[in-house]
């Protein structure tokens, strides 16, 4: 896959692949940062890049899921796929629910495959949390998986001697 999308933004600019990359369902953040550093880009930008890209669909899951699932599972084309989708989403409730704001945190912020911030504001759709009350929870998973991320791509030597120095 990391051919795949090294070969596709090929001839974009570093700044705009790992955007585009940490907007990316089931990718985000999680793969874009191993991404920037594979283009030999700054730490830093690596970083603010990939955060802010992986927030921007964010608000919009968030605001639409619901609406547009519950359409979906009236097609004809899309009801098998809505309804796997639904199911799938509502097992992972059940931790978040138990600890509420953590819970939500938490599943973002662990860089495992189903976790992040598409699904934790998947999560948070389904839950009926306004865009107020899940958007903190979800921001800070964010920057916590991207710090998790930056120390595996990174080293977290490397990195701590860059921060300090």
């Amino acid at each position: 896959m990391s051919e795949w999308i090294t070969g596709y933004f090929a001839g974009f600019n570093s700044e705009l692949a790992v955007f585009i990359v940490s907007m990316l369902p089931v990718v985000e953040l999680r793969g874009a940062i191993p991404f920037g550093v594979g283009l030999g880009m700054d730490w830093r930008a690596v970083f603010l890049i990939s955060v802010i890209g992986n927030m921007i669909p964010v608000p919009f899951i968030i605001l639409f899921f619901r609406p547009i699932l519950e359409y979906m599972k009236k097609t004809r084309m899309f009801s098998k796929f809505a309804n796997w989708l639904h199911r799938r989403s509502e097992r992972k409730i059940g931790d978040v629910t138990k600890y509420k704001m953590l819970g939500l945190f938490l599943l973002v912020a662990i860089p495992l495959p189903g976790t992040g911030a598409w699904t934790g504001a998947a999560i948070a759709a389904l839950m009926g949390l306004r865009l107020k009350q899940a958007l903190p929870s979800i921001v800070l998973g964010v920057v916590a998986a991207g710090i998790l991320m930056m120390g595996i791509s990174y080293g977290f030597g490397n990195l701590l001697i860059h921060f300090l120095g």
